[in-house]
């Protein structure tokens, strides 16, 4: 239990020492970088640490797994790819659509619904992902 406490409050202090030294400190140009550079540091020494002093060596997985097992697994990885991969690609989609239907706007408001469907074009290729997901899990 101690050990949770010890990792929780590293992980709390990754937080408020980088910010702490953000606020309180003279607002000079380096003093977000090294708030940046605190916040690494403590973030994946916490990860390290917290590797280091959670493995003890046993592992406790079963000792042999079955063919249903194993395609039921391979279902759930496939689902998440299915909406993880569709949102990165709408996310890139619809930041390009979206930066060129603004600039379009602000030079002729008349082509805003043509703006606006290119948009929910881009955006529905998520929810094609999600829909993929949810027969790949039905």
């Amino acid at each position: 239990m101690s050990t949770k406490i010890i990792l929780v409050s590293i992980l709390v202090l990754s937080f408020i020492i980088p910010f702490g030294a953000y606020f309180l400190g003279e607002k000079k140009k380096g003093s977000f970088k090294a708030a940046l550079g605190f916040n690494a540091v403590f973030f994946f020494g916490t990860l390290i640490i917290g590797d280091i002093m959670m493995f003890n060596g046993n592992v406790s997985a079963a000792a042999a797994t079955t063919a249903a097992n194993t395609s039921e697994s391979w279902r759930y990885i496939a689902a998440a790819l299915a909406t993880g991969m569709s949102c990165i690609g709408a996310g890139i989609a619809v930041a390009s659509a979206a930066s060129a239907a603004i600039g379009a706007l602000s030079e002729d408001a008349s082509v805003m619904g043509k703006a606006l469907i290119f948009v929910a074009l881009a955006e529905s290729v998520a929810l094609y992902g999600l829909l993929i997901s949810f027969s790949i899990l039905g």
